[in-house]
């Protein structure tokens, strides 16, 4: 028998499937074009209003996911993935309901990590499609599937990470080193040093040695029947996509172990995943032109990622003191609130332009 969390999953997938194809413009056979500051906005506020909307289900009807239906089965789910939440002996309806507002918390909390950390593959993805001589007119086709490709390398990512956590709960601190100096890395990174080398990408060497790749690029299209080899190949755009969803997943190496911070439900983990990098894509054409303008945002990011490191790494005494969920999001929110003001009240200088010389 399939079990609850199975059929919430699938429904789940196809919900997200169904607004990704209505996105691509399948059902109005929408041709590509460049996407514009009005649409993107659009968009933005779309999987915003979607994923706030999600929050609101989850508070009210997060016993689903889980197919909570009694005391026991309740106690076994706080037991595998919130032992931090006191239920309220002999009233069922009363802990249901505080495990559904902390189920709530965390997700719209990994929501919020996941989406400002997704901020950052924003100047990568301008780097990509620079170097690979991507049209301004595929971009909103390559990054919807390349975005889906990620969602897939994604959620098994979270399983599997969240059975390591399960099952050796010391991994929990490898976690939290490796995110403390991530964001100790991003500190003290040069401009300059997050340049892409196309030929030397380990996506674009996996196609060239096991896939058939056209060697011209053919229009608005990612597979090729060529007739006289009797044999299909993959386009130069298609590679594009595929980098798109590796480096995704290379960035996910920082930003899944940080969302285990909040939450070990793999769940809600993968939830807040897909509703952050799925709004990715409008954000992606609703900031890259003034993206810049926010130059403390990534030193916000490196802040971020290191407190969430020393979050993990000190988790049993933030646990004996009752540090609650609620109190990371006040902090993230706080550092987000001061990279983006400092940002705003501190613009980056221009460099002057030098006359040539003659």
């Amino acid at each position: 028998m399939i079990s609850n969390e199975i059929l919430f999953f699938g429904a789940f997938t196809v919900f997200v499937i169904f607004i990704m194809l209505v996105d691509l413009g399948v059902f109005t056979k929408q041709k590509s074009h460049i996407v514009s500051f009005k649409e993107a906005g659009i968009w933005s506020a779309i999987w915003v209003a979607l994923s706030i909307g999600f929050y609101f289900f989850i508070k009210n009807f997060g016993y689903l996911i889980h197919d909570v239906s009694d005391m026991a089965h309740l106690q076994e789910i706080v037991d595998r993935y919130a032992k931090h939440v006191v239920l309220i002996p002999g009233d069922f309806e009363a802990s249901l309901k505080v495990f559904q507002n902390n189920m709530a918390l965390e997700y719209i909390t990994g929501y919020l990590v996941e989406y400002s950390l997704s901020a950052d593959n924003i100047f990568v993805f301008i780097l990509i499609f620079s170097s690979f001589g991507v049209h301004e007119k595929f971009y909103k086709k390559v990054l919807i599937w390349g975005i889906s490709g990620a969602v897939v390398l994604r959620f098994i990512f979270i399983f599997v990470g969240a059975a390591l956590l399960e099952r050796f709960e010391w991994i929990v601190y490898i976690f939290g080193a490796f995110l403390v100096y991530t964001g100790g890395k991003i500190l003290f990174e040069k401009e300059g040093d997050d340049e892409i080398d196309p030929e030397g990408h380990i996506a674009v060497k996996f196609a060239s040695k096991y896939l058939n790749v056209y060697n011209r690029n053919v229009v608005d299209h990612f597979f090729i029947f060529h007739k006289r080899y009797n044999k299909w190949y993959i386009t130069p755009i298609f590679v594009v996509v595929i980098v798109i969803s590796v480096t995704d997943l290379i960035f996910a190496v920082d930003s899944i172990p940080a969302i285990f911070s909040i939450t070990k439900d793999p769940y809600i983990v993968f939830f807040s995943n897909v509703f952050a990098i799925m709004g990715l894509r409008s954000m992606f054409f609703f900031l890259s032109s003034i993206m810049d303008k926010f130059h403390y945002l990534k030193p916000g990011l490196g802040v971020l990622l290191s407190f969430i490191g020393l979050k993990m790494l000190g988790h049993h005494y933030l646990e004996e003191w009752g540090f609650k969920t609620v109190y990371s999001l006040y902090i993230i929110v706080g550092i987000l609130g001061v990279a983006i003001g400092a940002s705003l009240l501190f613009p980056k200088k221009e460099e002057p332009v030098t006359a040539p010389n003659r």
